[in-house]
């Protein structure tokens, strides 16, 4: 079979790979989550895999299943306290080390396409990093629809114990509503980032 998936391609070319990707960096609230992901198996249903926010979350939920049926996975998770100690670069490193760990207990690989332009800190293996990788990386890609559907479910989830902030929509982003609810309601410990509510709150 002819293969003319080119991030598929891509991957091929780095040789025994995994990719690595976040979701979570810019919100006010929420935890920061990465996911690893390695290839079982290719599949034709894995061509419709593009960049998690280039699909709509319907399509990233479609995703996620056929991802986690032809992908091993770890997801790493760094929480709200960990972003408020550590900054919300190094607290993405965490999660991303933490997914590796993760993925590492199943799997072996020679190296680590990691995307965007930095190498995962405090991590002694082989990486690649790849500007817009989630646009040129399966593997990547693949991660980048397992992280993002992970925050999403942990988002919803906290929505329940605090339905007045509507979570389930903006899913912890500076939207207008969310904005509005913090200004009006105060953050909620534990699940806002107080040090990107300075602006907001004139703290």
């Amino acid at each position: 079979m002819e293969i003319k998936n080119i991030m598929y391609l891509f991957d091929i070319e780095n040789g025994n790979i995994i990719g690595v990707d976040e979701a979570g960096r810019g919100p006010l609230a929420g935890p920061v989550v990465a996911a690893a992901a390695k290839l079982k198996k290719y599949d034709e249903k894995l061509d419709k895999i593009n960049d998690s926010k280039k699909l709509t979350e319907k399509s990233r939920e479609d995703l996620f299943h056929v991802v986690m049926e032809n992908f091993d996975i770890g997801v790493g998770i760094a929480s709200v306290e960990e972003i408020e100690e550590l900054n919300i670069l190094n607290a993405t490193f965490l999660a991303m080390r933490r997914a590796v760990d993760e993925l590492d207990k199943t799997v072996s690989y020679d190296r680590v396409l990691v995307d965007g332009n930095h190498k995962i800190r405090e991590f002694n293996k082989e990486q690649i990093p790849v500007v817009k990788g989630d646009s040129k990386s399966l593997s990547i890609a693949a991660a980048s629809i397992i992280a993002k559907v992970t925050r999403d479910k942990i988002m919803i989830a906290i929505s329940e114990n605090y339905p007045e902030y509507l979570f389930q929509k903006h899913k912890g982003y500076g939207t207008i509503i969310h904005r509005e609810a913090i200004l009006k309601k105060g953050a909620i410990a534990g699940v806002h980032r107080k040090s990107f509510l300075k602006k907001i709150l004139g703290e």
